[in-house]
């Protein structure tokens, strides 16, 4: 798999703070969650993370369980389809939220009455708690990120992988004022059988793409409308980007592939868990 690779040094600037974020953790990598009510509206190649559940890596441990915390596990195998069946189409939007562009991605959403998925870094989420609750509010349904979108996270120790994973749930369901995220993505692509078994131990599936639109690389609005329309076959889960950069591009795009998707008789769903 891939990493996403140009216009991500903002993340490089970040990964400091994350480090003193994650050692926080040592000693609690299990993190015992808030009882907190969820809102929910209810690649081959490039086409994102395929892998089946296996809840750890061979030779590896086992992933951390919670005590009772009412959580309830779900399946660890990366998810592509949607709710909606085969005319359904997901949409899913990372690395923010971010005050510039989220607030603009939100408004186009809400103007053709399609719900997404936001996949929240921890970090994003503790910056701009009031966009969390935002997003929440309008009906998406959150995703965790991880905390710092360590692309290289599966690379590193299961304590790490833990880390990211369990500190940004605690720091996105804070933001959010209770709501649990649903799902979790790895940032790039970046899964392992052990991250995917602790995001489904606490009720996040894994969440994979289908069509990954490259707009973090802004090659230009029609080209991320060109690639939508080119890899829509390979599945229904498509990838855009509200932070991590100018998203002017991913906004122009969004605005013109939304009400094309509904007269090419699409419907707006959320990936399956």
């Amino acid at each position: 798999m891939g990493r996403y690779t140009g216009g991500r040094g903002w993340y490089g600037k970040m990964l400091g703070a994350a480090v003193g974020v994650t050692l926080l953790a040592t000693g609690a990598s299990v993190w015992s969650a808030q009882a907190g009510a969820v809102h929910a509206s209810g690649k081959p190649g490039k086409a994102g993370p395929t892998a089946s559940a296996a809840p750890a890596r061979p030779g590896g441990s086992t992933p951390p369980k919670s005590p009772g915390t009412g959580v309830t596990p779900v399946d660890a195998g990366i998810a592509h389809a949607s709710d909606r069946g085969p005319r359904g189409v997901n949409i899913t939007i990372d690395d923010g939220p971010d005050p510039t562009w989220t607030p603009q991605v939100l408004a186009l959403l809400r103007e053709h009455g399609v719900k997404a998925v936001f996949c929240v870094t921890g970090l994003q989420a503790r910056a701009h708690p009031g966009l969390v609750k935002e997003v929440v509010a309008a009906g998406h349904r959150l995703c965790n990120h991880s905390v710092s979108h360590d692309t290289a996270m599966d690379g590193k120790s299961e304590a790490y992988q833990s880390r990211e994973i369990l500190d940004a749930e605690r720091m996105i369901v804070e933001a959010s004022g209770g709501v649990r995220p649903l799902y979790y993505r790895a940032p790039g692509g970046a899964f392992t059988p052990y991250s995917r078994g602790v995001a489904a131990s606490r009720g996040m599936r894994p969440l994979g793409w289908n069509v990954d639109t490259k707009d973090f690389e802004r090659p230009g609005a029609d080209a991320i409308v060109a690639t939508v329309e080119r890899e829509l076959p390979n599945g229904p889960t498509l990838l855009f980007h509200d932070a991590g950069g100018d998203r002017s591009q991913t906004v122009a795009a969004l605005r013109r592939v939304l009400p094309r998707l509904k007269e090419q008789g699409r419907v707006f769903g959320f990936p399956v868990r």
